[in-house]
This record gives structure tokens, C-alpha cells and sequence, in this order.
């Protein structure tokens, strides 16, 4: 499907659903416009959303739901529709999942979600003369600069799959090494690793422990006598002389040195460090 150069939505009062709806037509078509009113036009030739009980709205009883039970919103409707098209079929699902369906399960039953109010404080307050239609654009370059980054995010990751993926099939005892800082937590969502070790972007190295991905957590965290321990203690604790920080969640530690992360990972798996 194309999306044409017109689009139609409610009027009045804005709401995250419509607002991001609109930021993502502009995003797959910079030339996009929008009318907003109470009623479509009659012979309107355009995509229609959050109103008119087409293909993109929501408000009808026999309304789509996913099948966790999450009811789409207009926003996920059109997402579901070019979603993919922007970041790649799996990156659009996990889009979905972590972004797109709380604000439409916000905009279908009123559950708290803190960057629906934020679009929502656009709205004109009640007492003052403000123009919704101009409310409503400020709202809609606001959400296209979120929307803009969840996209660039999601093909970051695309490009650091193939990298993250080489470093597993190399790796050894369930620790990753990675050749540079890289998102790696969806190339390993499902494997065996254990932990992943990478140049820190704050200098040094950090070692990351992979979280088990029906608990979410550490499936092999760092030692509990480093949990927040000044440099100078987990130095003598470790052995290890340039262990520099250990998370108090013991999930993540940094190093000066590639060696000394990877050997903290060997000392919480209980084992000698490997030459």
C-alpha cells in the first residue's frame, strides 16, 4: 500500500493514538498533509485514521485485538500496515511489542502511559485562546522525532546482527566477545550465551552478563561480594588489577583491559581466569 499525499483524523481534543499515527505517514511520506475535522468529507480521497470506521480506526464493537489481548489502536493498525516496510519484519514486531501497544492500550482503555500524557499536555489548555490545529502540529513534530529514533534504533540493530552473530559462533564457555561496541541483546536473545564483552564507549571494557529470556535476569550474574564494592576492594576481592566497577545489580562490570573482563566473567563462573 502507498500512502497518499492526504490524510484525514479527528478533530478536537489530540491524543497520542492520532498524533503518532500522523507522524508516521509523514516519516514514509515527508510531503504528507493532514485535515482534522468531525466528519469525513464525502468523496475524500485519502488514507482516514482514528475516525470513520475504515481500515484505520478503532472505535467500532467489533474492533481488532492482538493475540496477547492488546486491542489496536489507529497508531497500530498503520503500524502493522508499513511497520515493516521501515525496519524489517522482526524489528516491526518488537516495535510493536515495546513501543506501539502501550500507547494503543492507552488510547483503548485509559491505562497510565507516560508518553501519551506528554502529547497529551499539548493539547490547548482549557482557559486560554489557543489554535488545536497548531497544538496539534507541535505534537506531531515532537512524536516524529521519537518515532524517528525507536526506526533509527531498530535498524542499528538490524546492522549489528550480522557482527554480534559472528562474535557467538567464536565464542568460548558462553562468553562473547564483541571487536567494538555493538547492540547485542537481540542476536542472543535465544542462544546459550552467557555473558558479552565489549570496548566500553566510556573507554576501557565492560563484560555484560545475557539475561535468561523467561526470567529476565542475569543467568549468570557477577560475584555477590562485588555488588557495588569501591575500586580498591574488588581489585583485592577479584585479583583481577584493573576491575574498576561492578553494577550493585551485578549484571555489568568495567576494566581497564580486554583480559581482565574476560576473566571476570571466568571468577562468577566460578572457574580460574583463562589465559
Amino acid at each position: 500500500m502507498q500512502v497518499p499525499a492526504a490524510g484525514f483524523t479527528h478533530g478536537g481534543k489530540f491524543h497520542a493514538d492520532d498524533v503518532f499515527s500522523t507522524a508516521l505517514l509523514r516519516i514514509l511520506r515527508p510531503d504528507f498533509t493532514v485535515t482534522r475535522g468531525f466528519e469525513v468529507p464525502q468523496g475524500f480521497e485519502g488514507i482516514v485514521y482514528d475516525i470513520g470506521n475504515g481500515p484505520f480506526d478503532h472505535h467500532a464493537a467489533d474492533r481488532e485485538e492482538r493475540p496477547n489481548g492488546i486491542p489496536y489502536a489507529a497508531f497500530g493498525l498503520l503500524w502493522r500496515q508499513f511497520g515493516a516496510q521501515l525496519v524489517g519484519e522482526n524489528q516491526a514486531r518488537l516495535v510493536d511489542e515495546n513501543f506501539v501497544q502501550p500507547l494503543d492500550l492507552n488510547d483503548n482503555t485509559g491505562e497510565n502511559c507516560l508518553l501519551a500524557d506528554a502529547i497529551g499536555s499539548f493539547n490547548p489548555q482549557w482557559d486560554m485562546d489557543q489554535d488545536p490545529d497548531a497544538c496539534f502540529a507541535k505534537a506531531v513534530e515532537f512524536a516524529q522525532v521519537v518515532l524517528q529514533n525507536i526506526i533509527d534504533n531498530a535498524l542499528a540493530v538490524n546492522r549489528a546482527d550480522e557482527l554480534v552473530q559472528t562474535a557467538y559462533e567464536n565464542s568460548k564457555d558462553g562468553i562473547v566477545v564483541l571487536p567494538c561496541y555493538a547492540p547485542w541483546k537481540n542476536a542472543l536473545y535465544r542462544s546459550d550465551a552467557l555473558f558479552v564483552v565489549y570496548p566500553s564507549q566510556r573507554g576501557g571494557w565492560g563484560a555484560q552478563c545475557v539475561n535468561d529470556r523467561l526470567t529476565k535476569r542475569p543467568k549468570k550474574p557477577f560475584p555477590m561480594g562485588w555488588a557495588g564494592q569501591p575500586q580498591e576492594h574488588l581489585q583485592k576481592a577479584s585479583g583481577l588489577k584493573t576491575l574498576r566497577f561492578c553494577h550493585v545489580s551485578r549484571f555489568l562490570v568495567t576494566t581497564e583491559t580486554k583480559e581482565d573482563a574476560i576473566a571476570a566473567c571466568y571468577l562468577a563462573l566460578g572457574r580460574k581466569p583463562q589465559n
